[in-house]
C-alpha cells in the first residue's frame, strides 16, 4: 500500500497575504485558522467538499521561497478542463502575477497535458495544470518536463 498525500504545508512570511492569494485568486476555503500572535496558520481545502484540508499556511518563513534549497520543488494544481486554466489565468493577470512562461503551454513536446508556470507571493513555484486538452500548446523545452525547469 502507498500513503496518500493529506495535505501540502506551505511556510508563509505575510499570512495574511499568502491568504488573500490563495482564497481570493485560487478559491481555496478557509476550514481552520490559528490567529494566536506567534502561532498563525490557516488549513485550506474546499467549503463544498469534505472538510479536510489541502493545504496548510504556516506564518514562520524569514524569507522567500528559495528553489536552491531542498525540499519542495512546485505544488501542481489539477483542474478538469483547458478552459478552467485558462480562467485561473486571467484571474491571476487581474491580480499581478508573473508567469514563468506565456500563457498555456505542454508539459512535454506533443502531452495532452499542460498548463500554466507561475509563483505565489512568497516566490513558491505553482503549476495549474489539466490532464488532457493541450495537444496544440507549445512546449517551452523539447528534451525536459516544462514542471520541471521553472
Amino acid at each position: 500500500m502507498t500513503p496518500r498525500t493529506g495535505h501540502i504545508g506551505l511556510n508563509v512570511t505575510d499570512l495574511d497575504r499568502s491568504l488573500a492569494f490563495y482564497r481570493d485568486v485560487l478559491g481555496f476555503g478557509v476550514i481552520g485558522e490559528g490567529k494566536e500572535e506567534e502561532r498563525r496558520y490557516a488549513f485550506l481545502g474546499s467549503l463544498s467538499g469534505d472538510g479536510r484540508p489541502v493545504l496548510t499556511l504556516w506564518q514562520q518563513a524569514q524569507g522567500s521561497y528559495d528553489n536552491t534549497r531542498a525540499g519542495l520543488h512546485h505544488l501542481a494544481l489539477e483542474v478538469d478542463s483547458v478552459e478552467q486554466v485558462r480562467e485561473y489565468e486571467t484571474a491571476l493577470r487581474a491580480y499581478g502575477v508573473e508567469f514563468a512562461y506565456e500563457g498555456v503551454v505542454a508539459h512535454r513536446e506533443g502531452s495532452a497535458s499542460g498548463g500554466i508556470f507561475f509563483h505565489d507571493p512568497d516566490g513558491t513555484r505553482l503549476e495549474i495544470y489539466t490532464p488532457s486538452g493541450v495537444e496544440e500548446a507549445p512546449a517551452p523545452s523539447a528534451s525536459a518536463p516544462t514542471c520541471g525547469f521553472f
